[in-house]
């Protein structure tokens, strides 16, 4: 089984938000937004696997050995991920406050194979240089991010618009985008500004993305495409190829 997707990490930061200055909320929002967020990683998974399934048995979908290995990966790892969720919402808040375990790191070509495989062919773009693609990224926050923005992606783009993911060293860091055919509007700014989620699930998922990067001490950004589209920026600290 492979290392937990890093949402232990998380949820264990969220327990220790203390309120600004100001704020006189009480103890119990940090555990309303513990169950959001459980909500949440629960919905995506559930919604990547059912994706998986209906490309596998699309017959008018064609599929090359190397989509049917991502997708078969992939499916393992949402699997795993969800029994994780699972065990430990029932084991109770005591179970998330555990410390979490360190990420393997792997090369990030598997990774983007993996959420690429969720686009269908026809929509898919996908690139990276041979430096970016092997350069080493936890393997659990990394993938648990780029599939949280394709499946945004596909949920909040053009139904039949063309997603991207690109992957190139860009100065000191590793930059990798993930790009639709929709548009920059306020609601998509206000959830990459906000330092605490809103109330209900609306921009929950780049929240939960923002904190996933930031504990590997990188960024979140967004970019407008001409002549249409909007790119988010995952930007990671570059460390020692893996060998």
């Amino acid at each position: 089984m492979r290392a937990r997707h890093g949402l232990q990490g998380l949820l264990r930061g969220l327990r220790r938000i203390e309120p600004a200055p100001g704020d006189h909320r009480s103890p119990e929002v940090d555990s309303e937004l513990l169950l959001r967020v459980l909500c949440h990683e629960f919905r995506t998974p559930i919604s990547t696997l059912t994706s998986l399934t209906r490309a596998l048995a699309d017959e008018h979908r064609e599929l090359t050995s190397a989509d049917r290995r991502a997708i078969t990966e992939l499916a393992r790892d949402q699997a795993v991920h969800l029994q994780i969720l699972l065990r430990d919402a029932t084991a109770g808040t005591g179970a998330l406050a555990l410390a979490p375990q360190s990420e393997p790191a792997v090369p990030l070509a598997g990774i983007l194979r993996e959420a690429a495989a969720l686009v269908p062919a026809r929509r898919r773009r996908a690139r990276a240089t041979r430096s970016a693609g092997s350069c080493p990224v936890p393997a659990g926050r990394t993938r648990q991010v780029l599939v949280n923005l394709v499946e945004n992606a596909l949920r909040h783009g053009p139904a039949e618009g063309a997603i991207g993911l690109y992957a190139t060293l860009r100065g000191p860091g590793l930059s990798i985008l993930v790009t639709d055919e929709g548009r920059v509007d306020d609601a998509l700014l206000a959830a990459l500004r906000r330092p605490a989620p809103a109330v209900g699930m609306s921009g929950l998922g780049l929240w939960i993305v923002r904190q996933l990067v930031a504990t590997d001490g990188g960024a979140l950004r967004v970019h407008r495409l001409r002549p249409r589209g909007v790119a988010l920026e995952v930007l990671l600290p570059v460390v020692h190829p893996v060998r």
